[in-house]
């Protein structure tokens, strides 16, 4: 009996902990004002508020095959959650003509319009 209270205050603050990263990711995207900070609030808050949640219910159900898809289930939204605004950090990256402003874009090609070829200017005919 008394470990069925352990488990449940376990569970309940997980499930607590994962509210409040869940909380701080939505005023995160609310506050920020750049558009990347806001997805790397979103993205951290959310990856967390994810382990955080699932674990709680991992723990209020206990050992069994429930728990098992549940560990099955944050390994794949760890995997695809980072990639997704990762892709969606690379769109900004190169679409926002004015993230000049914001951060140093030294890797991509100048915008001269002229194309340089290999070999191009090196003396070599």
């Amino acid at each position: 009996m008394i470990l069925e209270w352990i488990r449940f205050a376990i569970a309940a603050v997980l499930a607590i902990l994962g509210l409040c990263s869940f909380g701080s990711a939505v005023l995160g995207a609310y506050r920020f004002g750049f558009v990347l900070n806001r997805m790397h609030a979103a993205g951290i808050g959310d990856t967390a508020g994810i382990f955080l949640m699932i674990a709680s219910l991992a723990v209020a159900r206990g050992l069994d095959m429930d728990t098992l898809k549940l560990i099955v289930l944050v390994f794949f939204l760890w995997f695809t959650s980072p990639v997704s605004t990762h892709f969606l950090g690379q769109v900004e990256f190169y679409t926002n003509p004015l993230l000049g402003r914001h951060v140093k874009q030294e890797d991509l090609p100048e915008q001269t319009g002229e194309k340089q070829t290999k070999g191009e200017g090196d003396g070599a005919d």
